[in-house]
């Protein structure tokens, strides 16, 4: 199926013949007043000699297509994807374009603030956006170095996964604008790369990690927000999440620095740009909330953090293990809550009001699906962010750690970061480690819990005697017609 939907087995296919994707140098321009942006990338990667393939690419129009010095025809591009003939063992590929700004959370998102007119963009690139920025091998395990170079109208600030180098302002035919060059990225994924820019400020701070490094950080919003941002709330958590993830993980936090950015019209939580994490707005409060809703905020926070270990760091292969990700960021947010916040009493007992029950209502409906779910394309995952892949992962995660041991769990975790740190895994790299440090058989518990969906339903079964005195007491699990796993 050709188009949007990438497929898994076009995404197989592609994998085996694109060796290895080295970088992309992006350039983008990004004027303030129009509807439309450019962007001119170059990709060098390894190829199978003699084949061919496709990038992604989601464009509004394509100027030039340059492969290995030769220029193609722009008709190999259909506004969707751009066709790649007779590769050669190492290629770079420069496409020049312009891309379409969006107003509905994907891509590039341009918003006009009412308060004051001025513009605000961000990126929400997962799960296959970053191709509306930029042409892009859009799978998770075609992992690549990302430099960004970005001009802006001259009092935007932008901000990237990584550290600027420099920033540089002259005159063009639109007025002052300043280019903006960043750092290349450790090896990513593409949907987790980055882009925020407008006249947005900041909060700054820093903290050491268990490395002695230190790490920059900065709280951003918008400024009509800025006066209601409780930036120190935010940088409470952040020392305490870096503080209890290094020390369960035993490996130091992966990237340069830790940017927080409240961006607006944001149709999801949060997401986990490496080392430029982006919130909803709902979470700046313009007055006194519920401290629910604090402990909610201070939930989010610390799960992206986790993130930055767990899906950043070492990446799933393909959209199957997305689980994985969002369950483990779940359960580490409220075991890291429990264990080193304010919310110690609270947190645990708010997952099971919560998240849980979530779960439960989840799982017993008609599109309740397997933890562990078959995706064919990417169609399959946008339906699977959800209570299953986020609440019933992080409860059966809660149920397995509990199971071979915290201390075995995070020893697992830390042989499987020096395995795969800047990788692509699936669930038995996983599983393989877990084993080990556990003697425990935890491919038995996966099969019946996250391979699985359904609940059981437990029932207590009383037998008397002739006195009325209790002869006998079970408790009978059993399962719904279509759900046969007793567990």
């Amino acid at each position: 199926m050709p188009g949007l939907n990438l497929t898994r087995n076009e995404a197989t296919e592609r994998a085996s013949i694109i060796k290895r994707v080295h970088s992309y140098r992006i350039e983008l321009d990004l004027p303030k007043d129009k509807d439309v942006f450019s962007s001119k990338v170059e990709i060098r990667f390894d190829a199978q000699e003699g084949a061919s393939t496709f990038i992604d690419a989601i464009t509004s129009s394509v100027k030039s297509i340059t492969l290995n010095g030769e220029e193609l025809s722009t008709d190999l591009a259909d506004g969707e994807r751009i066709q790649l003939p007779n590769l050669a063992a190492e290629n770079t590929l420069v496409v020049d374009a312009e891309m379409f700004y969006t107003n509905t959370g994907e891509g590039l998102h341009r918003f006009v603030d009412p308060a004051d007119g001025e513009v605000y963009l961000y990126s929400q690139f997962e799960v296959p956006d970053s191709r509306r920025v930029f042409p892009v091998f859009e799978q998770p395990d075609l992992k690549a170095e990302f430099e960004f170079i970005v001009r802006v109208p001259s009092h935007w600030v932008v901000v990237s996964n990584q550290p600027e180098v420099k920033v540089e302002e002259k005159e063009c035919g639109c007025g002052r604008a300043k280019t903006w060059f960043f750092k290349p990225t450790p090896r990513m994924s593409s949907y987790i790369t980055a882009i925020v820019a407008g006249p947005y400020e900041k909060v700054t701070s820093e903290l050491t990690n268990s490395e002695g490094r230190v790490i920059p950080l900065g709280v951003y919003a918008r400024k009509s927000l800025m006066p209601f941002v409780d930036a120190e709330d935010m940088f409470e958590l952040t020392r305490q999440g870096f503080e209890f993830y290094e020390e369960q993980f035993k490996t130091p936090y992966p990237f340069e620095k830790y940017d927080q950015l409240f961006v607006p019209e944001f149709n999801a939580g949060a997401m986990e740009n490496a080392g430029c994490v982006t919130y909803l707005e709902t979470y700046v409060f313009r007055s006194k909330v519920a401290e629910a809703l604090r402990e909610r905020r201070a939930i989010t926070v610390l799960h992206e953090l986790a993130h930055m270990w767990f899906g950043d760091l070492v990446t799933m292969k393909w959209w199957n293990d997305l689980w994985l990700n969002e369950s483990f960021a779940e359960f580490m947010s409220t075991l890291a809550a429990a264990e080193n916040t304010r919310y110690a009493k609270e947190a645990w007992a708010t997952f099971a009001a919560s998240e849980k029950t979530w779960a439960y209502r989840q799982d017993q409906l008609s599109s309740t699906h397997p933890i562990v779910a078959e995706i064919r394309d990417l169609a399959d995952v946008q339906v699977n962010f959800d209570g299953i892949t986020y609440a019933k992962g992080a409860s059966v995660l809660r149920q397995m750690v509990a199971w071979v041991g915290q201390e075995n769990f995070m020893a697992a975790l830390k042989v499987y970061f020096e395995k795969h740190s800047w990788g692509n895994t699936v669930l038995d790299d996983l599983l393989v480690e877990l084993e080990r440090t556990s003697g425990r058989d935890v491919r038995a518990w996966s099969a019946k819990w996250l391979e699985t969906a359904g609940v059981n339903t437990l029932a207590v079964e009383v037998e008397n005697d002739e006195a009325g005195n209790i002869s006998n007491l079970g408790i009978r699990q059993s399962y719904a017609e279509g759900f046969e796993t007793l567990r």
